[in-house]
């Protein structure tokens, strides 16, 4: 813990600081605004104790633009006798709290320490809520066994990750793992898919960008970097990062600082960085499209996912859960699948993994009328991708018997299909076809596509 002592008088600094150190607690004293400006622009502090006269900028003011950066630490604000009213005006800015000199040290101490506590389990519910309710590791089979014992050993480092494996594999769920038994979990979880924001926009979302820096900044924006401060940056399709940013994103490795666009001031992170792709990025790296320093980087650590069909024991654990799910947001009383369905999802391919799992099941989940999932209901033809050659096959639409098809033509009635199975969302259609969203959009182009 860390707290920044704001005051222009240096017995009191000195005494606070004395204060927190016996109990075990870092204090670092500013005595102006301006330099608690600088500190806080400088490393993370967990609390402040400001003072409310000083001369220049007072606490107020200061206590404003803390607030309008987006520092969140609690404040606890002083002042003397005659100015009660200006310590309510305080709260009504920010301040968690005010105390009226003269004070005990111990009894700010003991507030100082309640806030903060409080802070970070409003820190850790918020974590919480913003987990998926499908957030869950499951798996018993060998491969899945050595990722969680890897993940136990990861977690408690600082080291960059990269998660690789196909999509739908769970690369989100890992990443969201090592944060939850890392020693900065009680600090956000912050997600980004490179391969979902638009290239022009990606920079600014990253590094944030300051008032004015191009037209329509009408305000400062944080970006993920500083907002996952304290916490875990999740870089989710890293093999999409453009080649332009991959310098920066580097630089930002090797200096552990960001500079907001159109501002001059590095700003330091403290974020663990977990990087995912579905790529081979040492493909990338003989091709020339991904820095090999960037890629050194990032490959700290590796875990790789296996694809669903690689740990097929695993899958009437992962129908359990998956119908757990079901039951509660449908309000059904699912118990199971038949044998017969059971060894049919064993005996299917699964291109899109525990994704495509859920979604096979929550299409049976609607046409059964029972508690148990038959065959029928699973229909898995209606997820296949590829035409079965030799007998006639419907593909969007289309008919193909033994007449000779090419790659791209069922290439283009895959994408077709997927479009309209998930209504043109072409998120959602990406992730089930394996392909990133922007790799999607171009297909849609190339083909001409109106769906």
């Amino acid at each position: 813990m860390n707290i920044l002592i704001v005051d222009d008088e240096t017995n009191i600094r000195d005494l606070m600081v004395r204060y927190l150190k016996t109990d075990g607690i870092e204090g670092e004293g500013a005595e102006n605004a301006y330099s608690a400006q600088r500190l806080l622009s400088q490393k993370p502090f967990d609390g402040c104790l400001i003072d409310l006269r000083m001369p220049g900028m007072d606490g107020l003011e200061l206590i404003r633009w803390i607030r309008q950066e987006g520092f969140r630490m609690p404040i606890v604000m002083v002042s003397a006798h005659g100015e009660i009213t200006d310590a309510v005006e305080a709260l009504k800015h920010g301040a968690q709290d005010y105390i009226v000199k003269p004070f005990n040290p111990e009894e700010v101490v003991i507030k100082l320490k309640r806030l903060v506590e409080a802070q970070n389990f409003r820190n850790i519910q918020e974590t919480e809520e913003r987990l998926p309710q499908d957030h869950a590791f499951i798996g018993e089979s060998v491969q899945i066994q050595r990722i969680k014992s890897m993940i136990s050993r990861i977690a408690l480092t600082n080291s960059s990750v990269l998660v690789t494996g196909e999509s739908g594999t769970g690369k989100e769920v890992i990443a969201r793992t090592i944060h939850e038994q890392s020693p900065l979990s009680a600090g956000p979880f912050v997600a980004i898919n490179i391969g979902g924001v638009p290239e022009n926009l990606l920079e600014s979302e990253l590094f944030g960008y300051e008032k004015g820096a191009f037209t329509g900044a009408v305000s400062r924006k944080t970006g993920m970097f500083e907002l996952a401060s304290g916490g875990t940056l999740f870089l989710d399709e890293i093999g999409e990062m453009p080649s332009s940013l991959q310098v920066k994103i580097l630089r930002v490795l090797q200096e552990r600082t960001i500079t907001r666009l159109g501002g001059t001031q590095p700003i330091p992170i403290n974020a663990r960085i977990v990087c995912a792709t579905n790529r081979n990025l040492e493909d990338m790296v003989r091709e020339g499209s991904f820095r090999e320093d960037l890629f050194y980087r990032l490959n700290v650590v590796r875990i790789h996912v296996p694809p669903l069909r690689e740990r097929k024991e695993d899958i009437p654990l992962l129908v359990s859960w998956i119908l757990k799910k079901l039951n509660s947001r449908m309000g059904r009383q699912f118990t199971g699948l038949t044998p017969e369905a059971m060894e049919k999802l064993k005996e299917y391919r699964f291109h899109g993994n525990i994704r495509e799992l859920e979604n096979i099941l929550e299409r049976a989940a609607i046409f059964t009328d029972g508690s148990i999932i038959g065959e029928d209901e699973l229909d898995l033809r209606a997820n296949e991708l590829e035409p079965s050659f030799g007998e006639e096959t419907s593909c969007g639409g289309l008919a193909f018997g033994d007449e000779a098809v090419s790659l791209k033509d069922i290439e283009k009635q895959a994408i077709e299909r997927a479009l309209r199975r998930w209504e043109g969302n072409r998120t959602k259609a990406a992730d089930e076809l394996g392909i990133t969203r922007r790799t999607l959009i171009n297909k849609i182009a190339e083909f001409g596509l109106d769906v």
